[in-house]
């Protein structure tokens, strides 16, 4: 094909010949980026940490000892079994207020849906102390409840104090708190399905009731469920407020120990704070994997668990050593 008049063929330019032996290339040594601000930064986090670490165990005032004498002891652990009793009853009704509080947030019906809103709206406005401690007085209130028609005779009626016992009031009154937040973590979830999937359904045919439980429910745990296990850990913290009912949970244990031993409210209160750091620790791991299950399907490749990444860095650190060693 020949050349356009004035057209410059540069021979730097030209194209090898079809024939020609490809090019050897020379073996290079990359070297990675140097990034002297992030070793500086670890440098500075690593000191600031061993200081730490070393103020929390060579203060006398923290007095160890006496931490250890009080970490296991029976008072200890059965305040720590009410908390958990608390958290677990509480976690339950919590999630089951929310799915009904959710679904009466997107029925049709403007009642239901005011009436939602409305609850939500109060309980997450009022802290939860306030709530713990007007249940705690419930009964002076309202003597004695009735169950029959409105407006009209009732059926029967029973004694309000004699059934609110400690823990009936602490679970209730964590259970309507948590409900309000998990009702908005219920409908987030409910509203990240896509709209497909109910006109998909809708088209079917199928009842209403039978698409939210095996369609769209399942679809919306994957935000519901790593959402509300991690409000799990404000729950167990959120526990510690049932000491003002007279409920001595882990938190009221350490307390009531502090006054009948005034020299040891410090340790008293490194006890408590321990068993929630633990607590809370259990709930994350549990978390990571929740997480984890439900992110199959939505990612290319599940995260690693903590022991893949440190099989990973095993292997990539025995590579690193064998190519320092071939050099």
């Amino acid at each position: 094909m020949s050349e356009p008049p004035g057209a410059v063929v540069s021979l730097a330019e030209a194209p090898p010949p079809a024939d020609a032996p490809p090019k050897q290339l020379a073996a290079q040594h990359v070297l990675p980026l140097r990034r002297p601000g992030r070793w500086i930064a670890t440098a500075v986090v690593l000191v600031l940490a061993a200081q730490f670490v070393h103020g929390l165990v060579t203060n006398p005032f923290y007095q160890w000892d006496r931490f250890g004498y009080w970490f296991l002891r029976p008072t200890i652990l059965d305040g720590l079994l009410i908390t958990l009793e608390v958290t677990a009853y509480s976690a339950v009704l919590g999630l089951l207020g929310g799915v009904l509080l959710a679904l009466a947030r997107l029925s049709k019906s403007p009642v239901l849906r005011a009436i939602s809103w409305v609850y939500v709206w109060a309980f997450r406005s009022v802290p939860l102390i306030v709530v713990l401690l007007f249940l705690y007085n419930f009964s002076a209130l309202y003597k004695t409840l009735s169950v029959g028609i409105p407006f009209g005779p009732a059926f029967f009626s029973f004694d309000e104090s004699k059934l609110a016992t400690d823990m009936v009031i602490a679970v209730v009154g964590i259970s309507l708190h948590e409900s309000a937040y998990a009702a908005e973590v219920v409908r987030g979830g409910v509203l990240s399905v896509d709209q497909g999937q109910h006109e998909a359904s809708a088209a079917l045919g199928l009842p209403k009731g039978y698409q939210f439980r095996r369609i769209v429910f399942p679809q919306a745990l994957r935000s519901i469920v790593p959402n509300y296990v991690n409000q799990l850990i404000g729950l167990i913290k959120g526990t510690s407020l049932v000491f003002y009912v007279s409920l001595l949970d882990l938190f009221g244990s350490a307390q009531s120990m502090g006054s009948t031993y005034p020299g040891d409210i410090v340790p008293l209160l490194m006890v408590a704070t321990v068993w929630y750091l633990i607590l809370t620790s259990v709930v994350s791991v549990v978390q990571f994997y929740v997480e984890r299950y439900y992110a199959r399907g939505a990612t290319r490749s599940l995260p690693p668990t903590p022991l893949q990444r440190l099989r990973t860095g095993l292997t990539d650190l025995r590579a690193h050593i064998r190519r320092e060693a071939a050099v």
